[in-house]
Parts: C-alpha cells; structure tokens; sequence
C-alpha cells in the first residue's frame, strides 16, 4: 500500500526583528542605522496610521494571526520557514548595510509559537550582527528546541542538513544562498570562519556540488528539499540560470525546491511532478504603511501546504491560504483579494505546468497533472 502523504508547511521571509520586536513583550534596543529610519518603533507607527492602533505590548503569538489557525487545522508533519532575523542583543550593526534586523532573544516565544520544524538561516539578514549575532543567534534557537540549516560555525556545519523524521522517512533541508539575493560574499562560511552556506552563481557545477551531498544523504523514503535564497526582491520574471538550476536540483535527487527572497509571491512551476517555489513571498514582517511597490501588493502573504508521495517525492496536492498584514497581525485575506492572488499566479504559472485553481473553501490550488 503506498504511504500517506507528507504534509510540508512552507513559509517565506519571517523578519521577526526591528518593529516586529517592537510590539512584542521584551522590545530589544530600537536603534536603526538606516538612511531615512533611526527608531525602531517608526515602524509600529506607520503600521498603526495605516490600519490602527497596535496595543502595546502584544503577546508572543500575535504576528502569526490566522496563519497559527491554517497550521493547525492541516496537520503539518513538517514546518520550515526561512528566518531573515539576528535572535541577538549584540550591538554591533554589520557596516555597509542599509538594512539590520534583530530580535531580542527574550522574545523567542514570538518565533516557537509557530512551532517551525527548521529555520533556514542562509540569507541576506543573519549576519546582520556579525559572525557573534549569527553565533548568538544560533545559540538561542537550538536553546529553544528549534533545528537550522544554512548556516553554522563553519562549512560543514552550514552545509548540513536539517533532518526531520515524518512518516516512515525522514525530510532532509538542504539549504542555501546566492549573491543575487545579496548575501555579501565575504558572508560565506569557511572551512575556519563561521558564515552561511553559499553558491556564488547558479551554474552547472555549483549544481552537481549540492547534488553529490544528496547522493550521499538520501536514503529510500526520505523527502529532499532545497531551501535557496535567491533573486531579487521585486517582481515575475524568472531567470534562466533559475529554471536551469532548480531542474538540475530535481534530476539529481531533490524533490522540492523551497524558494526565497521576493517581498511578494512569485511564480510556480511542477517540474517532473515536483514542485517549485521560485519565491514565497514574505510571510510576516514590519511592512505596513510603505508605499513604492503597491503594484505587487505586499501585504497580501501565502502560506503554502504541500502534500508529497515519500516513497516518490512527488507532488500530491499544493494548497495555498492566502492572508492579509493588518496591525502586525496577519488575518485570511478578503476573497476578492484571494481571487486577484488567484488570477495572478495562475496567469504566471500555467506555462510552468502549475495551474492554479481556487476550491469552495476559498483556498488556491495546484493539482498536478
């Protein structure tokens, strides 16, 4: 008899840091070194003068919202989320950088109550606080019960995969980034400096490395995916090195590629029955009442549910809620929002075998032909 599906609950950018800690109940220090934004706490600001006052402060689980409720409610075996935030209280901001993000590590509750089963950490914000927030950082979640991929103190601890019973198997993350998703170079982990794992392009060989390290993980059973961060954070295009290296991923082993980076949701592709993220969009951040890209409608977030085959590793069923950002609370978006989301991707997507359907519970969808 064949196995029960794997359900995969796959989230985007989760930026719990700046004003996001702010509202929470142990606000680290609110200093900024952004051009035009020095105070933390502007952010809960323009927050509130778009959508309302935020009582302050709120409690661990409110950033999630409705989005704990979709968790709950579909049995998730596995949770992964990719965690663009320093879990730090160290005060040294990374130098040449526009943007920093921390979040006080007393505040870790706002992050576990989600219950994510791996945090990916190779991206463009976890060295914000230098290589001692990345260590804190990652001091404070495996403290807290939470595994992680992507970066550690060296190479070896960067490359190794997140490993997760689920079913009979086990689901393997594999997770990794790319300067295009502008992760500095000099951020890579080494075989003596800690760092996270990085491809400094998308190529051929790039590929058949991360390929080899699946050969020799992957057992009979077991669910590969790979988290990247990768691209830029506006827009539909999907470049071709892209398409080239998430197929090269699938035929050597892979089973899912997990990508990250875009502030919105980009679009999908079924490769071989498989299933590719090219961009999930953010999930929770401090976004509100930012104007300059309303065109892409960034307060609209999804929240994917995959159901795969373990025995095969293909695509069962792709399910999709899709939620509003509203007081730094997410909230199930309107149908008609769902329904733009809707016409959106599927218009994106058709031509990369994903078609994308709504159900009568007013959930998106892609079943795999």
């Amino acid at each position: 008899m064949p196995e029960e599906p794997v359900v995969l609950a796959l989230c985007g950018d989760v930026m719990l840091g700046r004003g996001i800690d702010q509202i929470l109940p142990h606000p680290g220090d609110p200093s900024l070194w952004e051009g035009c934004v020095r105070d933390a706490r502007d952010y809960v600001r323009l927050a509130e003068t778009a959508n309302g006052p935020i009582p302050l402060p709120q409690n661990a689980a409110w950033p999630w919202g409705d989005a704990l409720d979709v968790l709950n409610a579909a049995t998730t075996q596995v949770r992964i989320i990719n965690l663009e935030t320093s879990v730090t209280q160290c005060p040294d901001a990374e130098p040449g950088k526009a943007i920093h993000y921390r979040m006080n590590p007393a505040n870790l509750p706002c992050l576990t109550a989600a219950q994510p089963d791996c945090c990916v950490l190779a991206n463009n914000h976890i060295l914000d606080f230098g290589r001692r927030g990345l260590a804190e950082t990652i001091q404070a979640l495996h403290g807290g019960g939470l595994r992680t991929a992507g970066a550690g103190r060296d190479a070896e601890a960067a490359w190794r995969p997140a490993v997760i019973p689920a079913g009979a198997g086990r689901v393997l993350i594999l997770a990794f980034g790319v300067v295009s998703s502008g992760i500095p170079r000099s951020w890579a982990a080494t075989s003596g400096r800690s760092g996270v794992a990085f491809l400094p392009k998308l190529s051929g060989s790039q590929a058949e490395i991360i390929i080899e390290r699946v050969r020799r993980l992957k057992r009979p059973g077991d669910i590969v995916i790979a988290s990247v961060h990768w691209g830029p954070n506006w827009g539909y295009g999907i470049g071709r090195d892209q398409r080239r290296m998430a197929h090269a991923l699938i035929d050597g082993g892979v089973d899912m590629v997990h990508g990250h980076s875009s502030h919105h949701p980009r679009p999908i592709e079924v490769y071989r029955h498989r299933l590719v993220l090219y961009g999930c969009g953010d999930l929770v951040n401090d976004y509100e009442g930012i104007s300059g890209y309303d065109q892409y409608r960034p307060d609209l977030r999804l929240l994917y549910l995959a159901s795969v085959r373990p025995e095969t590793g293909e695509l069962v069923r792709l399910r999709m809620t899709a939620l509003q950002a509203n007081r730094m609370r997410l909230r199930r978006a309107s149908a008609e929002d769902t329904g733009w989301l809707r016409t959106l991707l599927d218009r994106r997507s058709r031509d990369l075998g994903a078609a994308v359907d709504l159900d009568d519970q007013g959930t998106l969808v892609v079943n795999p032909s």
